[in-house]
């Protein structure tokens, strides 16, 4: 009776404790890492911002002419405008040079005049990225 017994409680015990070994490494990865210690592969890391600075070439144009958003970044980062008009948004894309800088052309058609137009900026370089904004006011 004694030997059944106990190896019917092997039988239950065994198990358990076999799953308990697969279980505890998964407990063990959610403790918090100290700042200076680096993640481990395959974790996503937050991405920093990128320098972003942006100006009008005319920030008053006359229907039908065409102007330019400046902006500063990083050489070679990836640029994306687009300009909010009253009606529609007009996106536009280029590349920084070697020194950091875009120039993206817009026609300015039959904007409204006296809206003001906001023209946003978003800069990406990698897996950084970051925004920044002007505006210009179109006249007859």
């Amino acid at each position: 009776m004694k030997r059944v017994a106990m190896r019917t409680f092997a039988a239950l015990v065994a198990p358990a404790a076999a799953g308990a070994l697969f279980t505890a490494p998964a407990a063990t990865a959610a403790v918090d890492r100290p700042a200076n210690v680096p993640a481990p592969a395959g974790r996503a890391v937050a991405a920093s911002a990128l320098r972003c600075k942006a100006s009008m070439s005319n920030s008053r144009p006359k229907d039908y002419t065409s102007i330019y958003v400046n902006v500063g970044t990083v050489r070679s980062a990836g640029v994306t405008t687009v300009a909010h008009y009253r009606t529609t948004s007009t996106t536009h894309t280029g590349t920084a040079n070697a020194r950091g800088n875009a120039s993206i052309r817009y026609y300015i058609s039959g904007a409204t005049p006296g809206y003001k137009v906001t023209v946003d900026v978003t800069v990406t370089s990698g897996r950084s990225h970051g925004t920044c904004s002007t505006s210009f006011i179109p006249h007859r």
